[in-house]
């Protein structure tokens, strides 16, 4: 590969990384410890936080130059049910029954300091055994699949 298209090519890079740290968005999860079901150690906790985090940095790339989102976990009801295993840790069994995914969320899209999109939202999915899910047996891919249907609805409708 010839220098000048290495340097382009790194330069590039650089610059889609840099046009999506500008964007980062701001994820905040309130009073946790009160929240339905969530994981119960520590780690394991933490790991949620980070992929949720994760996956509203993801949503928030798509958002216009300039625009920002601000999200607040307020209750969060993962699918499934955790039951206590041997000393090694708790298993999250998937029935399909009255343990569908529920988040509540508030949150709002700001641009140049000023908010142009806002509000809260009770995102829930009865179905969610039943409906197709682009994330199939990733962590947390049913809460993944709300977020997604969210922001395309609420943060950046199909045109």
């Amino acid at each position: 590969m010839n220098k000048p298209i290495l340097c382009a090519a790194a330069a590039a890079l650089l610059f889609a990384i840099a046009d999506s740290a500008s964007a980062a968005p701001t994820v905040v999860f309130v009073d946790v410890d009160k929240m339905s079901d969530v994981p119960h150690g520590l780690r394991e906790r933490e790991n949620m936080e980070f992929l949720f985090r994760e996956h509203i940095g993801i949503l928030a790339g798509k958002l216009p130059p300039g625009q920002t989102l601000k999200v607040e976990f307020l209750d969060i009801d993962l699918a499934g049910d955790e039951f206590p295993r041997v000393a090694v840790r708790d298993v999250r069994v998937l029935k399909g029954r009255a343990d569908w995914p529920r988040l509540h969320l508030r949150y709002s899209v700001e641009q140049d300091g000023r908010v142009v999109r806002s509000g809260e939202r009770k995102l829930a999915n009865p179905n969610y055994l039943m409906s197709a899910n682009r994330y199939g047996s990733d962590l947390y891919s049913h809460e993944k699949q709300m977020l997604d249907d969210w922001f395309h609805q609420d943060i950046q409708p199909r045109r």
